[in-house]
Protein backbone atom coordinates (compact mmCIF):
# COMPACT_ATOMS: atom_id res chain seq x y z
CA UNK A 1 0.00 0.00 0.00
CA UNK A 2 1.11 3.36 -0.38
CA UNK A 3 2.73 5.84 2.11
CA UNK A 4 -0.33 8.02 3.65
CA UNK A 5 1.07 11.62 3.69
CA UNK A 6 -1.61 13.85 5.78
CA UNK A 7 -3.42 16.59 3.81
CA UNK A 8 -5.65 18.94 5.48
CA UNK A 9 -8.24 20.61 3.13
CA UNK A 10 -9.95 23.66 3.77
CA UNK A 11 -13.05 23.96 1.82
CA UNK A 12 -16.36 25.66 1.91
CA UNK A 13 -18.43 23.63 -0.79
CA UNK A 14 -19.73 20.74 1.08
CA UNK A 15 -19.54 18.69 -2.61
CA UNK A 16 -16.02 19.87 -3.11
CA UNK A 17 -14.95 19.09 -0.29
CA UNK A 18 -16.17 15.19 0.18
CA UNK A 19 -15.51 14.64 -3.88
CA UNK A 20 -11.49 15.75 -2.43
CA UNK A 21 -11.76 14.01 0.66
CA UNK A 22 -12.94 10.19 -1.55
CA UNK A 23 -10.39 11.28 -4.19
CA UNK A 24 -7.54 11.89 -2.16
CA UNK A 25 -7.85 8.93 0.39
CA UNK A 26 -8.14 6.75 -2.77
CA UNK A 27 -5.40 8.00 -3.92
CA UNK A 28 -3.46 7.23 -0.50
CA UNK A 29 -3.72 10.25 1.59
CA UNK A 30 -4.83 10.70 5.25
CA UNK A 31 -7.50 13.03 5.18
CA UNK A 32 -8.88 15.30 7.38
CA UNK A 33 -11.44 18.34 6.54
CA UNK A 34 -12.79 21.91 7.56
CA UNK A 35 -15.40 24.13 6.14
CA UNK A 36 -14.67 27.05 8.41
CA UNK A 37 -11.19 28.93 9.00
CA UNK A 38 -11.98 28.30 12.80
CA UNK A 39 -12.29 24.43 12.51
CA UNK A 40 -9.01 24.64 9.90
CA UNK A 41 -6.82 26.40 12.41
CA UNK A 42 -7.71 23.95 15.16
CA UNK A 43 -7.13 20.94 13.12
CA UNK A 44 -4.02 22.57 11.90
CA UNK A 45 -2.65 22.92 15.46
CA UNK A 46 -4.01 19.51 17.16
CA UNK A 47 -3.28 17.42 14.17
CA UNK A 48 -0.84 18.77 11.67
CA UNK A 49 -0.88 17.92 8.27
CA UNK A 50 1.98 17.34 5.66
CA UNK A 51 0.09 19.72 3.16
CA UNK A 52 -2.75 21.87 3.29
CA UNK A 53 -5.74 22.66 0.19
CA UNK A 54 -6.72 25.87 1.15
CA UNK A 55 -9.88 27.58 -0.10
CA UNK A 56 -9.77 31.49 -0.78
CA UNK A 57 -13.66 31.74 -0.32
CA UNK A 58 -14.56 30.84 3.19
CA UNK A 59 -17.15 32.41 5.27
CA UNK A 60 -15.80 34.72 7.89
CA UNK A 61 -12.06 34.69 7.55
CA UNK A 62 -11.20 34.13 4.11
CA UNK A 63 -8.14 31.60 2.98
CA UNK A 64 -5.71 34.50 3.09
CA UNK A 65 -6.54 35.52 6.82
CA UNK A 66 -6.38 31.61 7.23
CA UNK A 67 -2.62 31.14 5.45
CA UNK A 68 -1.44 34.29 7.34
CA UNK A 69 -2.28 32.66 10.31
CA UNK A 70 -0.46 29.47 9.47
CA UNK A 71 2.43 30.89 8.27
CA UNK A 72 3.07 32.46 11.92
CA UNK A 73 2.97 28.72 13.54
CA UNK A 74 4.70 26.63 10.36
CA UNK A 75 6.26 26.60 6.65
CA UNK A 76 4.08 23.79 6.21
CA UNK A 77 3.47 23.72 2.50
CA UNK A 78 -0.71 24.93 1.46
CA UNK A 79 -1.67 24.87 -2.02
CA UNK A 80 -4.48 27.50 -2.32
CA UNK A 81 -7.74 26.53 -4.19
CA UNK A 82 -10.20 29.24 -5.71
CA UNK A 83 -12.73 30.03 -8.10
CA UNK A 84 -10.90 33.77 -8.21
CA UNK A 85 -8.38 33.52 -11.87
CA UNK A 86 -7.30 37.43 -10.97
CA UNK A 87 -3.95 37.85 -11.04
CA UNK A 88 -3.76 39.71 -8.25
CA UNK A 89 -4.96 37.31 -5.98
CA UNK A 90 -2.61 34.60 -6.76
CA UNK A 91 0.26 37.33 -6.45
CA UNK A 92 -1.51 37.93 -2.82
CA UNK A 93 -1.66 34.01 -1.80
CA UNK A 94 1.95 33.28 -3.44
CA UNK A 95 3.34 36.40 -1.70
CA UNK A 96 1.71 35.12 2.06
CA UNK A 97 2.89 32.05 1.61
CA UNK A 98 1.32 29.73 -0.41
CA UNK A 99 3.49 26.77 -2.38
CA UNK A 100 0.91 26.45 -5.15
CA UNK A 101 -2.24 28.22 -6.72
CA UNK A 102 -4.75 26.16 -8.55
CA UNK A 103 -8.44 27.53 -9.92
CA UNK A 104 -11.63 26.06 -9.95
CA UNK A 105 -12.51 24.41 -11.90
CA UNK A 106 -9.34 21.98 -11.88
CA UNK A 107 -8.66 18.76 -13.25
CA UNK A 108 -8.19 16.27 -10.16
CA UNK A 109 -5.48 14.53 -12.14
CA UNK A 110 -3.70 17.72 -11.70
CA UNK A 111 -4.35 18.77 -8.49
CA UNK A 112 -3.29 15.40 -6.82
CA UNK A 113 0.55 16.13 -9.51
CA UNK A 114 0.55 19.87 -7.78
CA UNK A 115 0.17 17.76 -4.26
CA UNK A 116 2.96 15.48 -4.73
CA UNK A 117 5.22 17.77 -6.63
CA UNK A 118 5.04 20.10 -3.65
CA UNK A 119 5.62 17.33 -1.03
CA UNK A 120 8.42 16.60 -2.68
CA UNK A 121 9.94 19.49 -3.12
CA UNK A 122 9.12 21.31 0.35
CA UNK A 123 9.33 18.12 2.53
CA UNK A 124 11.87 15.77 1.30
CA UNK A 125 11.82 14.35 4.63
CA UNK A 126 8.60 12.08 4.09
CA UNK A 127 8.79 9.08 2.42
CA UNK A 128 7.12 8.13 -1.49
CA UNK A 129 7.46 4.17 -1.62
CA UNK A 130 4.36 1.78 -2.80
CA UNK A 131 4.54 -1.36 -1.76
CA UNK A 132 2.31 -4.65 -2.28
CA UNK A 133 3.15 -8.40 -1.82
CA UNK A 134 6.74 -8.53 -1.90
CA UNK A 135 7.12 -5.87 -4.59
CA UNK A 136 7.98 -1.81 -3.61
CA UNK A 137 8.63 1.10 -5.44
CA UNK A 138 10.51 4.42 -4.05
CA UNK A 139 9.08 7.11 -6.08
CA UNK A 140 11.66 9.58 -5.08
CA UNK A 141 14.96 7.27 -6.97
CA UNK A 142 12.63 5.61 -9.14
CA UNK A 143 13.96 2.05 -7.73
CA UNK A 144 11.84 -1.19 -7.79
CA UNK A 145 12.44 -3.81 -6.00
CA UNK A 146 10.80 -7.59 -5.43
CA UNK A 147 11.64 -10.06 -2.85
CA UNK A 148 14.45 -7.39 -2.09
CA UNK A 149 16.21 -7.36 -5.78
CA UNK A 150 16.32 -4.32 -7.53
CA UNK A 151 14.64 -4.47 -11.31
CA UNK A 152 15.41 -2.97 -14.32
CA UNK A 153 12.70 -1.29 -15.46
CA UNK A 154 12.27 1.44 -18.46
CA UNK A 155 10.89 4.65 -17.27
CA UNK A 156 7.54 3.61 -18.80
CA UNK A 157 7.27 0.25 -17.52
CA UNK A 158 8.18 2.07 -13.74
CA UNK A 159 5.41 4.55 -14.60
CA UNK A 160 3.04 1.26 -15.16
CA UNK A 161 3.94 -1.17 -12.29
CA UNK A 162 3.33 3.01 -10.40
CA UNK A 163 0.00 2.99 -11.46
CA UNK A 164 -0.51 -0.68 -10.57
CA UNK A 165 0.57 -0.57 -7.10
CA UNK A 166 -1.27 2.45 -6.46
CA UNK A 167 -4.80 0.18 -7.34
CA UNK A 168 -3.52 -3.29 -6.35
CA UNK A 169 -6.10 -5.78 -6.91
CA UNK A 170 -8.38 -3.97 -8.64
CA UNK A 171 -8.85 -4.74 -12.70
CA UNK A 172 -7.90 -1.66 -14.70
CA UNK A 173 -8.86 -1.47 -18.44
CA UNK A 174 -6.40 -0.13 -21.07
CA UNK A 175 -7.78 2.92 -21.28
CA UNK A 176 -7.48 3.16 -17.29
CA UNK A 177 -4.35 2.77 -18.01
CA UNK A 178 -3.31 4.88 -21.35
CA UNK A 179 -4.85 8.04 -19.18
CA UNK A 180 -3.33 7.01 -15.81
CA UNK A 181 0.05 6.54 -17.10
CA UNK A 182 0.47 7.84 -20.79
CA UNK A 183 -1.90 10.57 -20.12
CA UNK A 184 -5.41 11.88 -22.10
CA UNK A 185 -3.01 13.76 -24.69
CA UNK A 186 -1.72 10.33 -25.91
CA UNK A 187 -2.54 9.64 -29.58
CA UNK A 188 -1.08 6.19 -30.13
CA UNK A 189 -3.18 2.64 -30.37
CA UNK A 190 -4.33 1.62 -26.62
CA UNK A 191 -2.05 -2.03 -27.67
CA UNK A 192 1.11 -0.08 -26.48
CA UNK A 193 -0.63 -1.22 -22.46
CA UNK A 194 -0.32 -4.45 -23.74
CA UNK A 195 3.50 -4.42 -25.05
CA UNK A 196 4.35 -2.70 -21.99
CA UNK A 197 2.66 -5.31 -19.46
CA UNK A 198 4.53 -7.68 -21.14
CA UNK A 199 7.94 -5.68 -20.12
CA UNK A 200 7.27 -5.86 -16.57
CA UNK A 201 5.56 -9.41 -16.49
CA UNK A 202 9.31 -10.29 -17.44
CA UNK A 203 10.57 -7.83 -15.51
CA UNK A 204 8.86 -8.84 -12.50
CA UNK A 205 9.55 -12.70 -13.17
CA UNK A 206 7.38 -16.07 -11.35
CA UNK A 207 5.21 -16.37 -9.57
CA UNK A 208 2.96 -13.96 -11.96
CA UNK A 209 1.71 -11.26 -10.11
CA UNK A 210 0.04 -8.89 -13.04
CA UNK A 211 -3.18 -10.61 -14.49
CA UNK A 212 -5.04 -10.85 -17.64
CA UNK A 213 -9.10 -10.57 -17.07
CA UNK A 214 -10.21 -11.49 -20.58
CA UNK A 215 -12.70 -8.55 -21.56
CA UNK A 216 -11.91 -6.10 -18.71
CA UNK A 217 -7.86 -5.33 -18.42
CA UNK A 218 -4.76 -5.82 -16.12
CA UNK A 219 -4.68 -6.65 -12.02
CA UNK A 220 -2.15 -6.66 -9.72
CA UNK A 221 -3.03 -9.27 -7.63
CA UNK A 222 -1.31 -12.01 -5.58
CA UNK A 223 -3.48 -15.03 -5.91
CA UNK A 224 -3.08 -18.71 -3.90
CA UNK A 225 -2.52 -21.73 -5.70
Amino acid sequence: MAASPRILIVEDDPGIREYLELGLEFEGFEVSSAGVASEALRLFETNPPDIVILDVMLPGSDGFHVLENMRLRSRLPVLMLTAKDALEDRVRGLTLGADDYLVKPFAFPELVARLRAVLRRTRPDLKEVLTYSDISVDLRSREAFRAGMLLELRPRTFDLLEFLLRYPERTLSKEVLLDGVWGQEFLGDENVVEVYVGYLRRALGDPPIVHTVRSAGYLLKVRQE
